[in-house]
């Protein structure tokens, strides 16, 4: 490929054209930029969009997004415009709260918000009525205060970067609509309109709502719905109008949120904008609205332009928002005597998980999308994919928003339109007022799935499949009476069961369903020295050999981690983290054909047997040797466990003796009774994945996602034990290399604190010496060693055992000190028992 690829970017929205700018920028200046409608008046998203970008998250990736995009359009001017518009006002942003909890909720958010460095303060009620003099104080309990967060101007945005992007060479083209994107040789080759052919090495499809039918020309589906969102604009309110006028008020009155009723609110000159999420959800068909030419005059975040020639689709529906102007009166009252004058039900794309949908099409080299984008997002977006093309790599962790990260159950339309309705109504904490949004589930059952059920299993989602957190047989063990409840927010979602599940594991002996975890097969005379240049460790040992290692990006940065069982000469069964891993080996694998990767956990079910007494109860089913010598720890052998055929691998991600026992989806139901009916008399218990989570935080293995990502490299992570520079090439080995003349400036690092209540959830900001230096990645508490435990990102200088450190977590600083690790067992004798 030229060193300035040839690029087609479908879709002139502000994703592509803040893409356009980042790639010319970095010297990718044949660019061409296509668009069915008129530039800038498209009548998507971008152009309907009233512009508030509110930063903070629970997520680092989507808050690091919003913070780009901040601060990009802060500096950005529309130069075509007359006046010079501005594409961005730091107005500040201000949540509000009217009760108990969503203070709370508030201050967590402030939280986040220094966990992920946007400056932010909590103000009480007289204060945000300073800021915001339509606010009566006496009606709310105070709120949170953003100073960077503000309006976007879409529509100016989109043509200030597309002007830039133009000066380096980009061509926009309106009025060119996409009807086939042309391959040659796995690739892509040339993108089609009703009249002219584009040719292409890299074609970045940003169409927003329209997506779903760019991808359907592509053999791919693109897991978004398009749901309507209302808009309204009040009549004239002429204390706004003084209120906006004041010498004071800078840039303006800050956006408003009011996240318990759904609202957010900004103004329009003398008017009020309302915006709404607490109607019923409204999904459209991105076919509904792949051929209606809809463009809306003027920008709606433009402060007084009205709205015309709105199609059907985007025509408000007044009944809809008779609830939320109630709630918007109710929290503003200067609202009393006005009227909606007008609105929209204007189009945003959401997907089942609320996140983007990012990467390269699966099968397809050089077809990349950027969809389900929001303003608040999209320059931030926008750098990443340029990072990816470009560099090869984005600079941030973007495993939440790639677009291979769902199983296939997850893209099925039923699935997505229903799960994208929740992703709604969640963007707001609002209880549906007309019925709860129900969520597919039982999607994916384990072949245990009724015996758990007997059990009385409480069962999580986790890609489709039913994972059991705890057990109410369980809720009479005599370990309940030394369980420590953790404080009121990190004990919602959880049960003193949990606990006692985790005791009596290490006590006994505990069933863990372990069935979700994705199960590769690699096989064929290239295999072996395919997983040795894929991955960090050496996984080319003996039969029977277990190893663990990581799957590198090119820089060093960890893009999982793994288990690899050498079965066969020719076949390897890998413990994988989801569709990523499949996604990665598979673009990587050799041209001719002599490695195959094939997913197996459909077909497949694994239970893991643990705690001291694991070993009396297979024993007891099988004529194997599986002691200490017969099976040593981090090996795999083929034994019989009773009439069952099984590949029996010792490890153990909780600490404890014990083995992973793998067999045929059909024979589960017969391995799961044959270790019951022997292991009962051995206090055998079937245990959830809460006591798994709070044992494995004990013995401090790391969870790929929560605790390491792309961003950090396996010396930062206590992972380089799963690295051997001496065994050759494998991808990363040059950065991993090049790194070893320094120290690591940060390390993942436990902290524990004695008391149960100073237990916490994750994404908590940490302080040393009063300043905030880190975050908290994972978090629980350690029934075994009665600690509450959590590992952070800090400083190396300050990840060192015994230095005292404090976790905000709702406003409150709580001790903790730095622990050496592994916190239990460090010898880790209990293993290999």
């Amino acid at each position: 490929m030229a060193a300035s690829p040839r690029v087609v970017v479908i879709g002139a929205g502000i994703v592509g054209c803040a893409l356009a700018d980042e790639l010319t920028e970095r010297g990718w200046t044949d660019v061409t930029v296509v668009e069915q409608g008129p530039l800038f008046e498209t009548g998507g998203s971008s152009s309907h969009a009233p512009g508030l970008v509110f930063q903070t998250t629970g997520d680092q990736t989507m808050t690091r997004f919003a913070r780009y995009t901040v601060e990009k359009y802060r500096g950005l001017a529309d130069r075509t415009s007359t006046v010079g518009a501005r594409c961005f006002r730091s107005v500040g942003g201000l949540e509000v709260a009217r009760t108990p909890g969503r203070w709370a909720d508030l201050r967590r958010r402030h939280g986040w918000a220094t966990s992920w460095g946007v400056p932010s303060m909590l103000v009480d009620a007289e204060e945000a009525a300073r800021l915001h003099p339509l606010l009566d104080p006496d009606r709310i309990l105070g709120a949170l205060h953003i100073p960077s967060d503000g309006l976007a101007a879409p529509v100016a945005a989109a043509r200030a970067q597309a002007e830039r992007a133009a000066s380096r060479g980009a061509r926009l083209l309106a009025g060119r609509r996409v009807i086939g994107v042309d391959r040659a040789g796995g690739r892509v080759s040339a993108v089609r309109t009703e009249d002219e052919r584009f040719r292409a090495d890299v074609v970045v499809c940003c169409a927003g709502m329209w997506g779903p039918r760019v991808g359907a020309l592509l053999d791919l589906r693109i897991p978004l719905t398009p749901m309507a969102h209302q808009y309204a604009r009040t009549t004239a309110l002429p204390v706004l109008g003084e209120a906006a006028g004041r010498p004071d008020s800078g840039a303006g009155l800050p956006i408003l949120r009011h996240q318990e009723a759904g609202l957010y609110f900004r103004p329009h000159g003398d008017r009020l904008g309302i915006g709404a999420y607490g109607h019923r959800p409204m999904p459209i068909s991105a076919w509904e609205i792949a051929d209606e030419r809809y463009p809306v005059r003027g920008d709606l975040a433009a402060e007084d332009r009205p709205l015309t020639r709105l199609p059907s689709v985007l025509e408000f529906t007044a009944e809809d928002f008779e609830s939320s102007w109630s709630a918007a009166q109710d929290l503003l009252p200067v609202l009393g005597d006005a009227k909606v004058d007008e609105g929209i039900n204007g189009l945003f794309s959401f997907t089942a998980d609320g996140m983007p949908l990012l990467g390269e099409h699966p099968d397809l080299e050089g077809c990349w999308f950027a969809e389900a984008v929001w303003i608040t997002h999209s320059a931030g977006v926008a750098r990443a994919v340029a990072e990816w093309l470009v560099d090869g790599q984005p600079s941030l962790d973007l495993h939440g928003c790639d677009l291979n990260r769902f199983e296939r159950v997850q893209t099925t339309p039923d699935y997505v339109r229903v799960r994208s309705a929740r992703s709604f109504a969640e963007v707001y904490d609002v209880v549906h007022p007309h019925r709860p949004i129900e969520a597919p589930r039982a999607l994916r059952t384990s072949p245990f799935y009724e015996r758990q059920q007997r059990l009385g299993a409480r069962f999580a989602e986790v890609r489709g499949w039913e994972r059991p957190q705890w057990y109410a047989e369980n809720e009479n063990l005599p370990e309940l009476a030394e369980v420590a409840a953790p404080g009121e927010w990190a004990a919602r979602h959880w049960s003193r069961t949990v606990g006692a599940e985790a005791l009596h594991a290490r006590r006994r002996a505990a069933l863990f369903d372990m069935t979700p975890l994705t199960r590769l097969e690699v096989t064929g005379p290239g295999a072996a020295d395919f997983l040795q240049a894929m991955t960090s460790n050496d996984v080319v040992r003996r039969l029977g050999s277990v190893t663990y290692t990581l799957l590198l990006g090119e820089d060093g940065g960890i893009r999982s981690d793994l288990t690899v069982a050498r079965l066969g000469e020719e076949r390897f069964q890998l413990g994988a983290n989801g569709p990523l891993d499949v996604d990665w080996l598979r673009r990587h694998l050799p041209g001719d054909g002599s490695a195959q990767v094939r997913d197996i956990t459909a077909g497949t079910c694994c239970l893991g047997l643990w705690g001291p007494h694991a070993r009396e109860v297979l024993s007891g089913l099988t004529d194997d040797d599986v002691s200490h010598r017969g099976l040593r720890y981090y090996r795999a052998r083929d034994i019989h466990v009773g009439g069952v055929p099984v590949t029996a691998m010792r490890l153990s991600y909780v600490g404890e003796l014990g083995w992973e026992l793998y067999t045929t989806a059909d024979l589960g139901r017969l391995l799961w009774d044959t270790l019951w009916d022997a292991g009962r008399p051995h206090g055998l218990i079937a245990a959830g994945r809460g006591a798994f989570d709070s044992m494995r935080l004990e013995k401090g293995y790391r969870s790929w996602g929560l605790d390491m990502t792309t961003e950090h490299a396996p010396d930062e992570a206590g992972v380089d034990f799963a690295v051997r520079l001496d065994k050759g090439y494998f991808v990363g080995r040059d950065a991993i290399e090049a790194r070893r003349a320094t120290s690591p400036t940060r390390r993942l690092c436990a902290l524990v604190s004695p008391e149960p209540a100073a237990t916490v959830v994750g994404a908590e900001p940490v302080f040393v010496a009063g300043r905030p230096l880190g975050y908290v990645t994972s978090a629980g508490f350690g029934h075994t060693l009665r600690l509450a435990v959590a590992y952070a990102w800090l400083p190396a200088e300050h990840a060192v055992p015994g230095v005292p450190v404090e976790i905000e977590y709702f406003g409150e600083r709580l001790p903790y000190t730095v622990a050496a690790e592994p916190l239990f067992d460090p010898e880790g004798s209990r293993m290999r028992r």
